[in-house]
């Protein structure tokens, strides 16, 4: 037999409280993926792609098409330039993007910031390299700030000559937190005069509300020099099924992405990157994504105002949180899973992001990450099953 390369990973928390969902017919608010269709242009185009023969393997690094509509797009919104042939590589899902892009940058003795609470994919990817995670909690809610936020001067304390480069998630996943102006030059600051690589997950990037716009890395030269910039269609397509991705990032770097990327998976679906490139083509594909999203936000919100939990402030990305501590004492997996079997509404645990070792379950809030890029009839139903439980 040999040893495991991720001890301490089983089934995730996602598809655990899924199953848990469906064997007892909750409403799943859990994991984040729409319950409606996409736009019926864009899959009529995968039809048509098919059609017109484009159902073999697409380049390695992506359809042409798709990396110039990406790289126009980041020009419009970031006024960023990157080369669509060399700067821009196309990957299946952000996840395959950010497991490329840890693997090319990070390895045996080198360690990666992490910003917790975390998506679950990154520290595995870290161990995979063979580096070494090192974990620095966010700020949460408080009496001065009803959010999370990123805590730089701990960003600041963790850095070493062994860090080989730090990963930042905004708009956050699963706080909703997004950066504003003094966040990047804070950022600034910690890498500077630095061989520190960044890689910035931003696939919520056209999903922030109340009139604010998302800060990407790509906007900083200083900082778009040094970053592996992370995206997806699936967020903003409603698409999550089609596992279509992208990174942009300097030469240099995007050539060390595409030596993992091709061993990994070579190329990704060729029609699907055909349509996504003539959908892409009209920005309203994303303009609008934000005031779609906000509605959704805001009907929960209203929904939630008559039952026992209480949102937090939801500045972008589809999921609110939301505390529990007038329902429950519960901690937070055993609340959800309670809340899945007997009361049929299916969330996710924030103390999930966070590492075993982070003593999170005893530090945090009573908090809950409930998605809200669901129908509206989704929606009430999850209502109506939390307005019937009774304190």
């Amino acid at each position: 037999m040999f040893a495991s390369k991720l001890p301490e990973v089983g089934t995730t928390i996602f598809t655990q409280m899924s199953q848990l969902a469906l064997e007892h017919g909750a409403v799943n608010l859990g994991q984040g993926f729409p319950d409606f269709l996409p736009d019926a242009e864009l899959m009529q185009r995968v039809a048509e792609a098919m059609a017109q023969g484009h159902n073999q393997y697409a380049p390695m690094a992506g359809v042409p098409a798709l990396r110039q509509a990406i790289a126009a797009k980041m020009t419009a919104l970031y006024a960023r330039s990157y080369d669509p042939d060399t700067e821009v590589t196309v990957t299946s899902g952000a996840t395959q993007a950010l497991m490329a892009a840890i693997l090319a940058c990070a390895g045996a003795g080198d360690e990666v910031v992490i910003l917790e609470p975390a998506y679950d994919a990154y520290v595995p990817a870290i161990q995979l390299a063979g580096a070494t995670p090192v974990r620095v909690p966010m700020l949460e809610p408080d009496a001065t700030f009803a959010g999370y936020r990123p805590d730089w001067s701990r960003v600041q304390a963790a850095v070493t000559d062994r860090t080989r480069a730090i990963i930042v998630n905004f708009p956050h996943n699963p706080t909703g937190a997004i950066l504003a102006e003094s966040d990047l030059d804070a950022l600034e600051d910690i890498v500077r005069d630095r061989p520190i690589v960044l890689i910035s997950d931003e696939v919520y990037e056209h999903i922030v509300f109340d009139g604010k716009r998302h800060l990407s890395l790509a906007s900083r030269p200083a900082l778009a020099d040094r970053t592996f910039v992370i995206s997806s269609a699936g967020k903003t397509l409603h698409t999550t099924g089609w596992k279509i991705g992208w990174c942009c990032a300097p030469a240099a770097l995007s050539s060390e992405l595409r030596k993992v990327h091709q061993f990994m998976v070579f190329s990704v679906s060729t029609p699907m990157q055909h349509a996504i490139a003539a959908h892409m083509a009209d920005p309203h594909a994303h303009d609008g994504l934000a005031a779609f999203y906000q509605e959704r936000r805001d009907y929960l919100v209203r929904g939630l105002a008559q039952t026992a939990l209480t949102p937090l402030p939801c500045p972008g990305t589809f999921f609110l949180l939301a505390n529990y501590q007038r329902l429950s004492a519960a901690p937070q997996d055993e609340f959800v899973r309670w809340l899945t079997v007997q009361h049929g509404v299916t969330a996710i645990p924030v103390s999930a992001f966070y590492g075993a070792s982070s003593g999170a379950e005893l530090e945090q809030p009573r908090i809950v990450r409930l998605c809200f890029a669901k129908q509206r009839e989704t929606l009430d139903e999850a209502v109506r099953r939390l307005e019937a439980i009774r304190i």
